[in-house]
C-alpha cells in the first residue's frame, strides 16, 4: 500500500506555476504544465543544489547554478553539465487535492 501526501488544492495551482513541498522529508517541486500535474525532486543531479528556482519554459527547467536543463515531465537531462536524470515523484489529483506519493 502506498502513502499519498496532500500538498495543495488542485484549484490553487495555476497553469505554468509551481510550488515547493515537503514530501516525506523530500523537497519537491510540483508543476502544472499543459493541464497536467508533475513533480520532481528539488535537487539538480549535477551538484545537489536546489533547482526549483531555475528558469521554466515549455516544460523544461534550467538549473540556476550551472545551466543544466531537464524535462519537467520526465526528469530527462536535456543539456549538461548534468548527465543523470532528475528523480520524478508520482502525483495525482484526488478529491480536488494534489497529492504526491511517498518514496
Amino acid at each position: 500500500m502506498s502513502n499519498w501526501i496532500d500538498v495543495i488544492a488542485d484549484s490553487a495551482l495555476a497553469e505554468g506555476e509551481h510550488i515547493l513541498v515537503d514530501a516525506d522529508s523530500v523537497a519537491a517541486a510540483v508543476f502544472r504544465i499543459d493541464g497536467e500535474v508533475y513533480a520532481i525532486e528539488d535537487v539538480c543531479t549535477h551538484d545537489g543544489a536546489e533547482i526549483a528556482s531555475g528558469f521554466c519554459q515549455n516544460g523544461e527547467i534550467t538549473c540556476p547554478r550551472h545551466g543544466a536543463k531537464f524535462c519537467i515531465k520526465t526528469g530527462k537531462v536535456l543539456r549538461g553539465p548534468a548527465y543523470e536524470d532528475l528523480p520524478c515523484l508520482q502525483v495525482r489529483v484526488e478529491n480536488g487535492i494534489i497529492q504526491v506519493q511517498e518514496n
